[in-house]
């Protein structure tokens, strides 16, 4: 195989678990990432292959890339509550700035291109499950606005793009994803959890902890991702595990497969922080023939046991 794949954010901890499966489908890889919440030590392991290139640079300015491109995936952009009200400014430019270079780069390559979107741009949602024909219901100058807007700008100048320009695009909304290589300290329920209880702590849950999640593990959903690229779907495709639990449920299995006897505590619930979270994946299903595999309790203890094991090092 010759193809030729360019994917933006390709350190974070998604982009990473990309890199890895098209360097093992037999891609040439090419990474680019500036480093703000990426993390070389993820792919450390890639170096020294032919097949893999790492470019550090703020894809908010002009991407250059020697030679032909048969596939683009952006994922740059902080992606958790912590990095994204960190990182305002830097969050709202790469979903814009950032999306419009890749674009024009896959344009100028005719390249297909396709977009890490999120659950986020349904907000604070006012039906559940969530299907890709709801609208959302997003507070654009609360303190979440500048990732939800960041991102619901990048899918309107996909499709932009595409309906302008010709692009061959796809656009993929993320849920709840969670496995190795996560942050520590990303301020997202599971590395926080876990962390807690590596340190001794008590479990911090914000609300009332009714508030739901759906949790996918990565491997299913990066699958889903390779699905959804080598596919001729267009239109928003929701990718997540429809399997629904409260948080403070959540919790409490942590607490059981980890044997500890600590308590969970509460916290004020963040502004816009929403109550409920579930993908309606009947489209990835019908178009894709995806589901997700991996069950909570197996994903679980593999991500326990990377931040065991990182502790260690």
């Amino acid at each position: 195989m010759d193809k030729r794949i360019l994917i933006t954010g390709g350190a974070g901890f998604l982009g990473s678990h990309l890199c890895e499966l098209f360097l093992e489908k037999g891609y040439e890889v090419i990474c680019i990432d500036n480093l703000i919440t990426g993390n070389l030590n993820n792919i450390s392991h890639l170096f020294g292959q032919e097949r893999f290139k790492f470019i550090k640079h703020d894809v908010t300015n002009f991407i250059y890339v020697e030679g032909k491109l048969d596939y683009i995936l952006h994922f740059a952009s902080p992606a958790s509550p912590i990095d994204y009200l960190n990182f305002p400014i830097q969050t709202l430019k790469v979903g814009s700035l950032g999306t419009h270079k890749a674009l024009g780069l896959a344009k100028e390559k005719n390249a297909t291109f396709l977009l890490a979107s999120t659950s986020e741009i349904y907000g604070d949602p006012l039906v559940n499950p969530q299907s890709e024909e709801y609208w959302g219901n997003v507070n654009p100058v609360g303190p979440r606005g500048v990732y939800d807007e960041a991102k619901r700008f990048a899918e309107a100048m996909t499709m932009a793009y595409h309906r302008y320009h010709g692009v061959d695009t796809r656009i993929v909304r993320i849920f709840n994803t969670y496995g190795p290589r996560m942050r520590p300290f990303d301020g997202r329920v599971v590395p926080t959890f876990i962390n807690q209880v590596l340190d001794g702590e008590d479990l911090t849950v914000f609300g009332d902890g009714l508030q739901t999640r759906s949790f996918c593990y990565v491997k299913d959903l990066i699958e889903g991702i390779y699905s959804l690229l080598l596919s001729k779907e267009i239109n928003p495709v929701n990718i997540g595990n429809p399997e629904e639990r409260t948080v403070i449920d959540f919790a409490r299995l942590i607490l059981e497969l980890m044997n500890s006897d600590r308590k969970v505590i509460f916290k004020p619930l963040p502004v816009d922080d929403p109550k409920v979270r579930r993908p309606d994946i009947t489209r990835a299903r019908e178009i894709l023939g995806w589901n997700p595999a991996i069950g909570i309790e197996e994903g679980l203890m593999a991500t326990i046991e990377y931040f065991r094991r990182m502790r260690e090092k």
